[in-house]
């Protein structure tokens, strides 16, 4: 597939500020879901090289996700992780077939309400479990530096960052605050915007280094220690280096568990990947279309690649994503250059790395859920009308208090109720004449009459008054459910007479022998 060097310069620096929130990322979802710590760093350079160049999108970008912790942290301690990466190249394999399958489709049935609320929750979460990193407060989030969990089980909403700030170190703060500062001038001061070659999130890192070396020199009180900085393992020799790479069990294929752990990963996996292509098509400032067929097989071709490398299973990814998108990305080239950096980053200079304060970095993400979370979104919504907006809150409100699948799962219930609720009012157009001789009243069925417009129509039969005519009309109708038809046919029969009620119809196809229950009444 052709690469796009149009925006190259562009592609390349939002691929160092990808870089930048992938690395702890990597780090952190590996490490909290009990694998080693380089299983993450090869998740994201396989994501990021390999999906990023087999994929359709633009903008999306992939890696290990949080939403996969608690399956993968199961999965490996009851299997052992050389079994488990067997069940990661099973569920790559499904996706694989998935995708070849064209069963990516599935996604355009997202409505626009429930990515929006998604997109905002998701928002207020990086906010909130980032907080305590912006502020020193790392320590019991080791390996947690981003999880769509947001509520622990002995602490509240507010509680946890109530607890949070009682730990805050001042030196950690300050760097938070710097660095916040700096990518806010970047994105308001008009002469900083012009450098463009300079992404704000990069000299905010920098500054994030230079600061702490100089609390170091100066101030050891202010001074982030290494448990809160970026922590990335060094190999020291080539053969470290290859031995930190896993293979899969060949034993592990024969394991039932593996297989069901397998079609587990690639169903959460897939729908997670979807919901951010989704998502990721709607904050492309350039509004392209990505093929959720296309994602689908690149991401099982990925999958299979980490679980041979030794890596963990990943999907398309929101909050890297996101960045991708704010730091100006353009082409799916910036996705690849995410993952030549990390490849670059573990190979040459990872003890530079290891001096990034995670406060650094808490304030780029910080800012990203400020731009997802963002009270535009809200008024917008709301300007939307209630069918738009209800659905959009619940589902905020669901991800953020649950996790990304129940949240947006609920969302989809209520929006879909909605659609009920609307599709029954849309049944049939109606009004009413007045003659000498009584009331005439028109019933003009829509285009497309189901089962769930029975309860609508038989509300409008059952109250129809005494002595009038009813015209129902069928020349717009292109199909009606046998369930109405034979709640219409009934009530010719039946509820007409009780109220001296005439009956005519009109245009109704033939096949739907509607004739033969018309006794005395009109037809046609």
């Amino acid at each position: 597939m052709k690469l796009s060097t149009k925006y190259f310069k562009a592609d390349m620096l939002a691929g160092m500020v990808v870089f930048l929130v992938a690395l702890p990322l990597c780090l952190g979802i590996a490490v909290a879901s009990g694998a080693p710590p380089f299983a993450g760093i090869i998740s994201g350079i396989v994501g990021g090289i390999a999906v990023g160049y087999l994929s359709n999108s633009n903008v999306s970008v992939s890696g290990p996700a949080a939403g996969l912790i608690a399956i993968i942290l199961v999965a490996v301690t009851e299997m052992g992780y050389q079994t488990f990466l067997c069940s990661v190249v099973i569920a790559g394999a499904i996706q694989l077939a998935l995708g070849l399958a064209k069963a990516g489709g599935i996604s355009s049935y997202f409505p626009t309400s429930v990515i929006e609320g998604m997109l905002v929750a998701i928002g207020i979460i990086i906010i909130k479990k980032e907080i305590p990193h912006a502020i020193g407060y790392d320590l019991e989030h080791e390996g947690d530096f981003y999880s769509y969990q947001l509520i622990e089980a002995d602490k509240g909403f507010f509680t946890e960052l109530i607890h949070a700030f009682n730990f805050a170190h001042t030196g950690a703060i300050i760097i938070a605050a710097v660095s916040i500062a700096i990518i806010i001038a970047f994105n308001k001061v008009p002469a900083l915007k012009k450098l463009k070659a300079v992404p704000g999130a990069l000299v905010a890192v920098l500054a994030g280094i230079l600061l702490n070396e100089l609390f170091a020199a100066t101030n050891p009180t202010l001074e982030i220690k290494n448990e809160h900085l970026v922590v990335l393992p060094i190999a020291t020799s080539f053969n470290e280096f290859t031995s930190q790479f896993t293979a899969p069990s060949l034993q592990g294929f024969l394991n039932v568990k593996a297989w069901t752990v397998g079609v587990t990963i690639a169903i959460v996996a897939s729908i997670e990947t979807l919901l951010c292509l989704e998502a990721g098509d709607k904050m492309d400032p350039l509004k392209r279309f990505s093929s959720a067929n296309k994602e689908l097989t690149a991401q099982g071709i990925g999958n299979i690649m980490s679980g041979f490398l030794g890596g963990i299973p990943m999907t398309s990814v929101i909050v890297r994503t996101s960045a991708n998108i704010n730091a100006g990305a353009k082409t799916k080239l910036a996705a690849i250059a995410h993952g030549v950096f990390l490849l670059v980053a573990i190979l040459a200079i990872p003890g530079l790395l290891n001096k990034i304060p995670m406060a650094s970095l808490a304030a780029i993400l910080i800012m990203i859920g400020l731009k997802l979370a963002s009270v535009k979104t809200f008024k917008h919504m709301w300007h939307n009308g209630a069918q738009q907006f209800v659905p959009f809150i619940v589902t905020v409100i669901a991800v953020v208090f649950t996790d990304l699948l129940k949240g947006v799962g609920i969302g989809l219930v209520v929006s879909i109720y909605f659609i009920l609720k609307g599709n029954m009012k849309l049944a049939y157009f109606f009004r009413k004449e007045k003659h000498h001789t009584g009331e005439t009243i028109h019933i003009e069925l829509a285009q497309e009459v189901s089962f769930l417009n029975k309860a609508a129509i038989k509300q409008t039969l059952a109250h129809l008054p005494q002595n009038c005519t009813v015209i129902i009309n069928a020349a717009n109708t292109v199909y009606i459910d046998y369930d109405v038809l034979e709640m219409i046919k009934d009530f010719m029969n039946f509820g007409s007479k009780d109220k001296n009620i005439s009956v005519v119809l009109k245009e109704f196809k033939e096949e739907y022998k509607m004739q033969d229950y018309a006794n005395n009444h009109v037809t046609n």
